[in-house]
């Protein structure tokens, strides 16, 4: 007689534990063209740590600011609620991120960025610069989060 295998339906958990992790390096996609278009932009849940030069491009300081103490910079952002963490050693601004982790400037709805033409190197290096370089935190935009 031959024993028959049971099919287990995966569940919920297990499903969830297959996507991708941010905060999990091994559970990252490697990267290749066109992965952009159906993700769920995960990447956009990752710390952005940018410098004055982007912060200029963003438009959130003056260039005249880029004289100022850092610091007093820094102050005046966070106060607006547009960085979370300053580096002052390295000079490294943390941009703030939404309750749900989303980057400020990723629409909640398209999950596009809303300040693509002026986003920071941070983002335009990305996956090329990275905690995985080669590597992304894909999730496909209909999967479950």
């Amino acid at each position: 007689m031959i024993a028959r295998r049971h099919y287990r339906y995966p569940r919920r958990e297990d499903t969830f534990d297959r996507l991708c992790r941010p905060e999990r390096l091994e559970t990252w996609a490697r990267y290749s063209n066109g992965l952009c278009r159906d993700c769920h932009a995960t990447c956009c849940t990752l710390p952005v740590e940018v410098r004055i030069d982007d912060l200029i491009r963003l438009e959130v300081v003056d260039a005249f600011e880029r004289d100022e103490p850092l610091k007093s910079v820094a102050k005046r952002l966070g106060k607006e609620g547009l960085i979370e963490h300053f580096n002052q050693k390295h000079g490294i601004f943390t941009l703030t991120r939404l309750a749900n982790g989303d980057c400020l400037y990723l629409d909640r709805k398209t999950r596009l960025c809303t300040v693509y033409a002026k986003r920071p190197d941070t983002c335009r290096n990305h996956p090329h610069v990275g905690p995985r370089p080669g590597y992304c935190a894909y999730q496909q935009k209909t999967a479950a989060r």
